[in-house]
């Protein structure tokens, strides 16, 4: 097996999965339990908060645990306050923030305003200043595209709306303007620091970095009210109520303590990768069209298109050889539909049409990404001389 789409799920790391066992069966007592060996998983529940926190600048006070980025996402924009005029996310955003966009657009009443992004799926800091504006309540920007890689300049749009909050405050104007980051992609290439970004609310993911599916987290900044997703105990502070998943935040905390260890080796690791990936891919008869952004990119994503050929089929194709990569966004993927960010950067139809997400990860080396560019390049030779 080669698997190509790291983007879309890792396997968990071993050592995650070492810290997690004595917590499923040893340890198995509810947190809020009064007893002697229940405060210690409580101890341990706690800890491992920290250690999530502390990869991204923050403390473990700051983090609310939850079943995934989608949920932090849905979290997250509960901030919006309820007068709020305009809500802006960015052209390219995964569906998670698309949707959960829409629907607090439509219960607030507020407009939603999409953000233009350049070729490259890059921000265009013009269009966002000029769509900035006193009605502006809410911002979310992913630190990195999820299809095209494309790592944006959140430090820098957090400043334009730091001007606008000095400037409402000249006016008088107490309004709120919150930003929030997916950051899903990047915790295991990224070195994060929230307070470096200057976002209020982040999220993070525990399955795209060798931690186990089902587990997230949402950094809140001291001055963000949220309001609460899940009712019932009171877990999270109040936010998120249920019985707390500790073998899964015990994994995601060992899971994103090695990530951020090997930041820089996995950084130079998968850019030599994707070098060798795109000189293969570059001998095909027909030209490869690299997407994203050379420059702004994350080094494991390499997104490709070969226009003139179906991407769906060379993907069934690759499978029989036992290549594993998508069109795009694992969840769009499934349902068939046409990738918005691929529009968003004005691709052709038959550019979109004939376009690959290969994201490489701790299964691959160089001498299986040679042989993935190698058989990759066949099925799509093969597959344009069968239809034209």
């Amino acid at each position: 097996m080669i698997y190509l789409d790291h983007a879309a799920a890792t396997p968990v790391s071993r050592k995650a999965e070492i810290a997690m066992r004595d917590y499923f069966s040893e340890q198995f007592f509810n947190p809020s339990a009064p007893y002697l060996p229940a405060k210690h998983v409580r101890e341990n529940y706690e800890y491992a908060k920290d250690r999530i926190a502390h990869t991204i600048g923050a403390k473990g006070a700051d983090l609310i645990i939850t079943a995934g980025a989608t949920e932090s996402i849905n979290l997250a924009f509960t901030a919006i306050p309820e007068n709020a005029g305009e809500i802006m996310i960015l052209a390219t955003e995964h569906a998670s923030v698309r949707a959960t966009a829409k629907h607090f657009a439509e219960v607030l009443k507020a407009k939603l305003i999409e953000i233009n992004v350049d070729k490259t799926g890059l921000i265009d800091l013009k269009d966002f200043r000029k769509k900035l504006n006193e009605k502006t309540a809410f911002v979310s920007i992913s630190l990195a595209n999820n299809e095209l890689g494309t790592i944006q300049p959140l430090a820098e749009i957090a400043e334009i709306i730091r001007t606008e909050r000095d400037q409402r405050l000249k006016n008088k104007d107490k309004s709120p303007i919150y930003f929030h980051s997916d950051a899903s992609q990047a915790l295991n290439l990224i070195d994060i620091s929230v307070s470096r970004l200057g976002v209020d609310l982040l999220t993070i993911n525990s399955a795209k970095i060798g931690g186990p599916k089902g587990v997230g987290a949402l950094y809140v900044s001291h001055d963000v009210r949220l309001k609460p997703v899940i009712y019932g105990g009171g877990q999270e502070a109040g936010l998120r109520s249920g019985t707390e998943n500790v073998p899964g935040v015990i994994g995601f905390a060992t899971a994103a303590e090695e990530a951020k260890e090997h930041i820089n080796g996995n950084r130079k690791k998968y850019q030599e990768m994707v070098k060798i990936l795109k000189s293969e891919l570059s001998k095909c008869k027909l030209t490869p069209l690299f997407l994203g952004s050379t420059k702004h990119q994350l080094a494991n994503f390499c997104p490709v298109s070969f226009p003139g050929v179906d991407a769906e089929r060379i993907i069934y194709m690759l499978e029989e050889t036992q290549v594993y990569l998508s069109t795009g966004a694992a969840c769009s993927a499934n349902k068939g539909t046409v990738s918005h960010v691929l529009k968003a950067i004005n691709l052709s139809p038959e550019e979109i049409a004939g376009s690959l997400r290969i994201s490489l990860g701790i299964l691959n080396t160089k001498e299986n990404v040679k042989e993935a560019g190698k058989l990759i390049r066949e099925a799509v030779e093969k597959e344009y001389e069968r239809t034209h």
